[in-house]
């Protein structure tokens, strides 16, 4: 008898957890989303991965072009990284469009470039300098 109660409350666990994962699947988990906050937050899938702690680039890789959901703890952490709610993660709620920060891509160069010597750094600005210029 108790090895039937046993296999019961397996069964009750099995059947939760895919009443879980239906409900996150209806709501509308999608890799691709995953993919689209990423890069308007400037991350490579790498560099999400490190900001995250303990994760790995294919891991996210995994979960952009899967239809299979990150664990919750992960979808908590992945919001936190990405500077959205686990509601707009998840399609829930529209992705809000925040105020326009600077391009994590654009401040890594400009690191690089603070870098190099002096010369050639204001040799890089004449020529950035002479495009905004030519786009006004």
């Amino acid at each position: 008898m108790n090895e039937n109660r046993a296999y019961t409350e397996g069964q009750t666990c099995q059947r939760n957890a895919q009443m879980a994962k239906n409900k996150v699947q209806e709501q509308g988990w999608d890799g691709a989303r995953l993919a689209q906050l990423r890069k308007a937050a400037g991350y490579t899938q790498a560099e999400l991965a490190e900001a995250m702690g303990g994760v790995t680039r294919r891991m996210i890789a995994y979960y952009e072009t899967e239809a299979e959901h990150p664990p919750a703890a992960m979808l908590a952490a992945l919001a936190r990284a990405l500077r959205v709610s686990v509601d707009e993660l998840l399609g829930i709620e529209e992705i809000k469009v925040p105020a326009r920060a600077p391009s994590r891509r654009v401040i890594r160069r400009l690191e690089k470039i603070e870098q190099l010597p002096k010369r050639d750094q204001e040799a890089l600005l004449r020529t950035i300098d002479a495009f905004l210029a030519k786009s006004a």
